[in-house]
């Protein structure tokens, strides 16, 4: 077992070798995937594959709250348990701070299951206040999946339901991988309650042709399983590589990484936020930018509503989405999950997404970007000094 890491290595392709079957073991064939592209559609996918849904539904969510998109998801999870499908939440204490007791006694009393992920009480021993749940997981049946960066509030859901209209990518999933989706669920559900539950459906036929892994850091051993093949890739690069993510503030292997394919000629876009929900994390990420404008990254700032995906394309042949920001936060201390994907259909249709983005959105420009305020250099340094905390 300790050889595993070394052989890895000794098997790592050159630079720019378009080779991205390293972990080919850990990809799942037989899948099917699908891009909801805005809240009100992704929502309405979701409501629907719950109501279908036969044996089981299980949502791992950072955020839930008690509005009115709350208040649809609880309605139609709470008429599912009624009916006897054995409906499963589970919720971060501090992302879903705000939800109101009422509206969980309401689930409750419906027959839904809950845990809360790291409640906050500091009396307790093991209350780990800076480790959260942050995945993005929707599973009906063992069968269908959700996930991607979108959590159940009216943040995502779009402006004529009353919403914010959040731009996000979030992936709809039909096949094996949807399973191995419910196993990261019921993993997290048996190490914070000590039960658990087998699944009742044990057939997983295949779906589709896509090759899928469902990559986690649940646990200490894994922590940089995530940003480990997001370095593989980079490594691998040929052509292109295209990222958006909402809360950029990569650590300094992936900052080399991208400056690395950007010399060897890979035409390498980052897509960042424009209009920001948290400004520590957004000042503390444009820390960087200069120096990976003076590498030959190019940098696109999004000039829509609040960007909040976490997704990439590499050489439009193998992608990711997930929950998984470029941030510190995801790199040592948050669950997360991305959908690592094989296959160049979809990769080259999230592609086309990302460069329409993209297209709507202001590119940096590194002698401008030099000759912007001093104040704000000021706090872009301030802020990273603490980007451990973000």
């Amino acid at each position: 077992m300790q050889l595993q890491p070394l052989r890895r290595l000794l098997r790592r392709p050159p630079p720019g070798s378009g080779n991205f079957s390293r972990d080919l073991d850990r990809y799942v064939s037989g899948n099917r995937l699908t891009l909801p592209l805005s809240g009100g559609e992704l929502y309405r996918e979701m409501l629907k594959a719950i109501a279908a849904a036969q044996e089981t539904v299980h949502l791992e969510t950072y955020i839930l709250r008690s509005d009115a998109t709350g208040r649809r998801f609880a309605a139609a999870l709470g008429a599912k348990a009624r009916s006897g499908v054995r409906v499963r939440i589970i919720f971060d204490s501090i992302g879903s701070l705000d939800i109101n007791p009422v509206f969980l006694n309401r689930l409750r009393n419906a027959g839904v299951q809950f845990l809360e992920y790291h409640p906050v009480a500091p009396w307790r021993s093991r209350w780990a206040w800076t480790r959260r749940d942050h995945r993005k997981i929707l599973i009906i049946d063992g069968k269908i999946a959700f996930t991607g960066g979108a959590n159940i509030c009216d943040d995502h859901a779009p402006l004529p339901e009353g919403g914010s209209n959040w731009h996000d990518v979030h992936v709809r999933l039909e096949g094996p991988a949807a399973y191995e989706l419910d196993r990261l669920f019921r993993a997290v559900w048996h190490k914070e309650t000590g039960r658990w539950f087998g699944l009742e459906h044990h057939t997983r036929p295949p779906q589709g042709t896509s090759r899928v892994w469902a990559a986690a850091n649940q646990e200490f051993i894994y922590r940089y399983r995530i940003r480990s093949t997001y370095l593989s890739a980079l490594r691998a690069a040929q052509r292109e590589v295209i990222i958006a993510n909402a809360y950029f503030v990569p650590d300094i292997r992936t900052s080399r990484a991208l400056a690395a394919a950007a010399h060897r000629g890979v035409c390498v876009r980052i897509l960042v936020q424009g209009r920001c929900d948290i400004l520590s994390v957004w000042y503390a990420g444009r820390y960087q930018y200069e120096y990976l404008l003076r590498q030959g990254v190019r940098i696109f700032e999004w000039q829509g509503p609040v960007l909040h995906a976490k997704t990439a394309v590499v050489d439009k042949t193998w992608s990711t989405a997930g929950s998984y920001n470029m941030d510190h936060l995801s790199l040592f201390n948050n669950l997360e999950v991305n959908l690592h994907i094989l296959d160049p259909d979809f990769s080259s249709r999230l592609a086309g997404v990302l460069e329409d983005d993209i297209a709507q959105s202001r590119e940096f420009n590194l002698g401008q970007w030099r000759k912007r305020p001093y104040q704000d250099k000021i706090l872009e340094r301030f802020f990273y000094l603490f980007k451990y905390f973000f």
